[in-house]
């Protein structure tokens, strides 16, 4: 009995970290503000609770601002089709979605368009977030 308590105290104790960093949509992103940027992929972070693309975007004047899109959890973006090699540092994406409330370089991404047409769905749906 003390075995079993123990075992389950300790998996709660390893998924508190993940829990707590876990946040709704409507928390951090504004439904009203969809954007679409296109740009080079930086940095590929294929974690939970959420992946992440990174993004370095050119704007009319030459100037580079690294974009950072959350996409849905690693699990979700299997079931889509998606692996961890997908998306690739190097590659040139469109990435659709809606802008942090914050202002800053952050966005929840909704589908990213590759150089050769193919446009995925990044799972990012739910706990508030407008519907696909």
């Amino acid at each position: 009995m003390k075995l079993s308590h123990t075992l389950i105290l300790g998996a709660l104790l390893s998924a508190a970290p993940t829990l707590s960093a876990h946040h709704s949509f409507a928390a951090e992103y504004d439904s009203s503000k969809p954007i679409s940027i296109t740009g080079t992929v930086t940095k590929v972070e294929w974690t939970n609770p959420h992946a992440r693309i990174y993004v370095d975007v050119k704007d009319d004047k030459g100037t580079v601002t690294n974009w950072n899109f959350e996409l849905g959890g690693p699990l979700q973006l299997n079931r889509l089709g998606w692996t961890r090699n997908s998306v690739k540092v190097g590659d040139q994406i469109k990435v659709e979605g809606y802008a942090a409330k914050d202002g800053s370089n952050m966005a929840n991404a909704r589908n990213v368009v590759f150089a050769d047409g193919r446009k995925i769905f990044t799972g990012s749906n739910g706990d508030g977030a407008p519907a696909q």
